[in-house]
């Protein structure tokens, strides 16, 4: 496939790990909506070039979850009785039961960092062994997983208690090289790693040395920071057990991840559901029928922010009442910065619009409120103060600052707001003379809105009159 195919030809992108999705593939995707990435790690996707071009970037988290949990399993207990060099010893013609004395794994303990999805797997499976399950994760609460046998510690309590590690991280600046020189310093002579999470988290040098001073008595290493690794000093080491790569390479992962992205991206297309999403978490409650129409609001509101304050800067902050919006400031964030920036040149939608606003000085902000039981959405910054909700279904407008309108104001098509009272023998001559027609009048303390059903190319006549176009 060429770049020119995915200008032209493509709105959707499923991988493998194998395949990079660099930068200039995602700018030369111009149609591009979607990277899914069949598996769990999107390492080989540039998720921020991605998120700058509006592209959501999607993985399966559950879809080879067992397949690694149960590979790591196994290299637990390949290290505890050294099973693979045995097999290689017996092919070579020898029988040497003394030099693969092992150990049991019964009573020993288990250091787990990272207790999501396959942390979680693996913990259950080694406690059959009546392994002590202990672990760490910055996310997961404590209470969470006590309920499936892990006691979390923080890392400088974990190293010196464990008789086996394993990683289960993603790989970022925060977990590069989280196994290091220091912490094999802190843990038990003869503790033993193991990696089947992303190369990189234990730092490959600093494993080779403890294993050089015995204070590493073994490692498992499904995954390299080089793959395949050209310097072969960890993977023919005596004391690893290296493998290429195998965590989801089990034929029911592949099956499950090649199913679940497919669905995943149908659910997208359709607008049901977003599932999987690694740069717009925030937008997975954005998809149900009941918030299309609050995103819609959202836009329409920051538009109507824009022309009436076209110059603001700063924080614009998003407050939702209602028990239907306690959870939809992220996503309507989102919408009213869309809206803010409706004169920029880059592709804003609910991806990126949050990250291009705060580029050019906005910061948008939530916060629901408990004061009304009211469904509402405000937006309020720079001494301007926007209140809105849905009549019948659709986008409308209620306040502006503390002048209220009697009825709601639709927020499609046209309208001409001054923020005084309207000459309303000029505006029907002005809307005759264009041939559009005046179809609301909304009058409150301070503003007159006016809803016409084509826009207007001369606003002379009109006095201070302000005509803003919204999406129908």
């Amino acid at each position: 496939m060429k770049f020119s195919d995915l200008e032209h030809d493509y709105d959707g992108l499923i991988v493998r790990s194998a395949t990079k999705v660099t930068s200039d593939v995602l700018t030369a995707g111009t149609r591009l909506k979607v990277v899914a990435r069949a598996g769990t790690g999107v390492d080989n996707v540039d998720v921020d070039a991605a998120t700058q071009n509006g592209i959501i970037v999607m993985n399966t988290p559950t879809g080879n979850s067992i397949s690694a949990a149960e590979l790591t399993c196994g290299l637990i207990l390949s290290l505890s009785r050294q099973i693979p060099q045995a097999a290689s010893s017996m092919k070579q013609g020898k029988w040497d039961r003394k030099k693969y004395m092992g150990s049991e794994l019964h009573g020993k303990t288990l250091g787990i960092l990272g207790l999501g999805r396959i942390g979680k797997e693996v913990a259950t499976r080694m406690q059959s062994f009546q392994m002590k399950t202990i672990g760490y994760d910055p996310i997961i609460p404590p209470e969470v997983t006590a309920e499936f046998g892990v006691q979390q510690f923080s890392l400088e309590e974990i190293w010196g208690q464990c008789d086996y590690i394993t990683v289960h991280t993603p790989l970022l600046p925060s977990t590069t090289g989280l196994v290091n020189d220091a912490t094999f310093s802190k843990c038990k002579r003869g503790v033993q790693v193991i990696n089947c999470a992303r190369g990189g988290i234990i730092d490959e040098a600093a494993l080779l040395r403890a294993l050089e001073s015995g204070q590493c008595g073994g490692a498992g290493l499904d995954v390299f920071t080089e793959e395949p690794p050209r310097d072969r000093a960890l993977v023919d080491h005596p004391l690893v057990i290296s493998l290429p790569h195998l965590g989801a390479s089990t034929h029911e992962a592949q099956n499950r991840c090649g199913e679940e992205v497919a669905l995943q991206i149908v659910d997208l297309v359709k607008d049901r559901a977003l599932l999987g999403a690694v740069n717009a978490p925030a937008l997975t409650k954005a998809f149900s029928p009941e918030t299309k129409p609050w995103i819609r609001l959202g836009e329409a509101l920051g538009r109507l922010f824009h022309y009436l304050l076209p110059e603001v800067r700063g924080e614009i902050q998003v407050t939702t009442t209602g028990g239907a919006l306690k959870n939809s400031g992220s996503f309507l964030c989102s919408a009213v910065a869309i809206g803010l920036l409706q004169n920029s040149d880059k592709k804003v939608n609910l991806v990126n619009a949050c990250i291009f606003a705060k580029d050019v000085g906005i910061q948008v902000t939530s916060y629901h409120s408990l004061d009304s039981s009211e469904t509402a959405l405000e937006v309020s910054g720079g001494g301007l103060c926007l209140t809105g909700g849905l009549s019948g279904g659709a986008p409308c407008l209620s306040q502006i600052g503390a002048s209220d309108f009697k009825s709601p104001v639709s927020l499609n098509g046209t309208l001409l707001l001054w923020r005084d009272e309207a000459n309303l023998l000029k505006l029907i001559g002005a809307l005759a003379a264009a041939g559009s027609r005046l179809q609301t009048l909304h009058v409150s303390e301070g503003y007159t809105v006016a809803e016409i059903s084509a826009p207007l190319s001369d606003l002379s006549a009109l006095g201070s009159c302000l005509q803003i176009t919204l999406p129908a």
